[in-house]
């Protein structure tokens, strides 16, 4: 029998294997087969039908273009809001706010730590109320909420109001990310989501590039209107946030079977696609075993393990790079501009290994290369004194750290079948990585610049131990199990179960094969 394709595993293209399985195990794999082949995928439910494969491709082909135009760069400008939002404190922190607030030793550290606490708590929960809201409306409610929590941030008077706005964004902006990722989930064959998630995380870079230069520019308005510049700095961006929050209402849509920009026989190729590569249909019903189904899978907590691995050197990175930066001896509007380039780098690399990724199928070894580069940069930073070898160093860290993130993330979508499960299993891996963040809040030491010798150590061993380990661990643990279903070892598991329970075993279908 030929090897099946992980990214492309689906019940159209694929026969359920018989040839190794006894007899009882084959009426059942038979009937798995019937199950699979649900009512989307009838013929009376094509809108192609009598179309040869070539007419097929070139019409799947605008389809997917059309759903890339309407979805992808809204997307991508929420996200590189989102990002600029949640780490300018730090250019803020150029811009003065520590000296114009009275903050003092660790004060600036608690400011970043308790944004993540209210993130990350929030975070597990949110896909299951972005399902049970529609996505027009969650996004629209979060994204206004957390563009005027931005914008009285610039309105604080002294420290202890800063650390109530920082709580209140982490509770406002803690469903962006998980939501968008499983949102796109929804829309894309597992085989194509990797570079749309990659494009839209690459705006988490470009946010640091171009918050540095936004920053830089902003900071000029010192003293407009009795406000400092860092004061500014929050107030525009935050009111850029609301508008595009007001927005969002005409401009994001709900699910394929009820998108307004396509036409019905467009929705309905969207679902036999999805149908096609083995995924739920979106309107899945609710039900709670979805839930205890996601938090009892091994996989939930071995991709939680890995993101672990992403979050603390991504937060360490973007929140004191400008920092970083001024320890080399630059200061002010040179210190925002030297941090644009690593972001640039790292914003290229991210789309560019998305879309190899895509192609080779492969995502755990794009993780374990990625981290190494990283490694090195850090490396370079903790281990040499010279301003050159080390300003060097963030551009080989950033090189290794962002493309990692939405790799990651596509990994473990593409390893969850079920909306609700996988919905559970990306807000609970976000949620437990942010919680990452508190240890990123609190490692980079002034007393400590130039070399932060105690930042550095930490995130080194974040991604030897939690990245590359569990990447491996991953990676090797997958092949394993597809070997097993490959073999029909797994068939058992659907013997005597009816085809409701059949359906509701999602990717523990003995026919579903685990992306590596």
């Amino acid at each position: 029998m030929a090897a099946l394709d992980p990214e492309k595993a689906n019940v159209a293209e694929y026969p359920i294997r018989t040839e190794h399985s006894p007899d009882s195990a084959s009426k059942e794999s038979d009937k798995l087969a019937k199950v699979l082949k649900s009512e989307v995928l009838s013929d009376e439910n094509d809108p192609d039908l009598g179309k040869s494969p070539e007419e097929r491709a070139a019409i799947d082909k605008k389809l997917m273009r059309k759903v890339d135009r309407w979805l992808i760069p809204w997307l991508c400008l929420l996200y590189l809001l989102s990002f600029l939002d949640r780490t300018n404190i730090g250019n803020a922190r150029v811009a003065g706010i520590e000296e114009d607030l009275g903050m003092e030793g660790h004060d600036y550290n608690n400011t970043l730590t308790i944004f993540f606490i209210s993130y990350a708590l929030a975070e597990p929960m949110t896909n299951v109320a972005l399902k049970y809201l529609t996505p027009r409306i969650f996004f629209t409610g979060i994204i206004i909420a957390w563009g005027v929590v931005m914008t009285l941030m610039g309105l604080v008077t002294s420290y202890p109001g800063l650390l109530v706005a920082r709580f209140a964004l982490g509770l406002a902006e803690a469903g962006l990310y998980p939501g968008a990722n499983y949102y796109l989930s929804c829309w894309y064959k597992r085989s194509e989501l990797g570079i749309r998630t990659a494009t839209f995380f690459a705006m988490a870079a470009l946010a640091g590039s171009f918050g540095g230069l936004l920053a830089a520019a902003i900071s000029l308005m010192d003293g407009v209107g009795g406000k400092a510049g860092w004061a500014w700095i929050f107030i525009l961006e935050g009111l850029a946030t609301t508008v595009v929050g007001v927005a969002s209402w005409w401009m994001v849509f709900d699910w394929p079977e009820t998108a307004r920009f396509l036409s019905p026989d467009d929705r309905m190729r969207v679902q036999r696609r999805l149908a096609q590569d083995g995924q739920t249909h979106t309107s899945e019903t609710y039900d709670k075993r979805h839930i205890i189904a996601a938090l009892k899978d091994w996989k939930t907590y071995a991709f939680a393990v890995v993101w672990m691995g992403n979050l603390c050197p991504l937060y360490s990175f973007s929140l004191f790079l400008p920092t970083i930066i001024e320890g080399l001896g630059y200061a002010g509007t040179t210190a925002q501009l030297m941090t644009v380039p690593p972001y640039a780098v790292a914003a290229t690399l991210t789309i560019v290994i998305g879309y190899v990724a895509d192609r080779v199928g492969q995502r755990g070894i794009f993780n374990m290369a990625g981290v190494t580069v990283a490694a090195v940069g850090f490396v370079m930073l903790i281990g040499s004194s010279n301003h050159t070898v080390q300003y060097a160093g963030t551009f080989l860290a950033a090189a290794g750290i962002y493309p990692a993130i939405p790799n990651t993330l596509t990994w473990a979508a593409n390893n969850f079948e079920g909306v609700y499960k996988r919905g559970v299993v990306i807000g609970t891996i976000v949620g437990w990585g942010n919680l990452n963040g508190v240890v990123s809040s609190n490692i980079y030491l002034k007393s400590e610049s130039p070399r932060f010798w105690t930042g550095h150590a930490v995130v080194l061993t974040w991604q030897v131990l939690f990245l590359f380990g569990g990447s491996l661990f991953l990676y090797l643990m997958l092949g394993r199990e597809n070997k097993k279903r490959l073999a029909g070892e797994r068939d058992v598991w659907i013997e005597g179960k009816s085809a409701e329970e059949v359906r509701f075993l999602g990717d523990e279908r003995p026919d579903f094969i685990y992306t590596r």
